[in-house]
């Protein structure tokens, strides 16, 4: 996942059909010139596809994925400059940082907790912990992040109104000085 080069666009279908899913796959491929960085399934039954390319060559393909994915589609975006701190947080931390207080968006798709990631490390000064995607947890997304108090609480009020104007929003949570025990065991 982290092969993308910081600055390219980011795109994103999911969908409800495992079927379409692949048929998504194969026709955001053929769109245009995009890397594949994520195919595969995700809990309940849903998919996703994920790719990278140029901006122009990002939105041509997921527009013609969305067309194919016609009333599956459950999600989309694309993002034109992702911060380069995205991909390593859904990959999982290296190192675990110094938790000051934490911040937890969660959303019931996995695109839109991606944007909201993005959104909220772009905000502010706050360090991405993981972006939990789909398994295990019923198809739902959720992101952690820490930083000093106002700047979590800044970025994760942010990273929520992007999921919020989707209808998508399950919760979110800003906890001072949190244990580490609290999260530990989701990264």
């Amino acid at each position: 996942m982290n092969n993308l080069i910081h600055g390219t666009a980011v795109g994103i279908i999911e969908t409800s059909s495992i079927a379409k899913g692949f048929e998504i796959a194969d026709v955001v491929l053929k769109a245009a010139n995009v890397q594949m960085v994520v195919n595969r399934t995700i809990c309940p039954g849903k998919y996703m596809v994920i790719i990278g390319g140029d901006v122009d060559a990002v939105q041509a393909s997921i527009e013609a994925g969305i067309v194919a994915g016609a009333h599956t589609v459950v999600d989309h975006f694309i993002i034109a400059n992702l911060h380069p701190a995205v991909f390593p947080a859904i990959s999982g931390v290296a190192e675990f940082p110094d938790l000051k207080a934490l911040g937890v968006i969660e959303s019931f798709s996995v695109a839109s907790i991606i944007e909201a990631a993005d959104t909220a490390v772009k905000t502010t000064q706050v360090e991405l912990i993981s972006i939990h995607l789909g398994m295990a947890i019923g198809g739902k997304g959720f992101v952690t992040l820490t930083g000093d108090v106002a700047s979590v609480e800044a970025a994760v009020q942010a990273g929520a109104a992007v999921i919020e104007k989707k209808g998508l929003l399950v919760e979110k949570v800003v906890i001072p000085s949190p244990r580490e025990e609290v999260i530990r065991e989701f990264v």
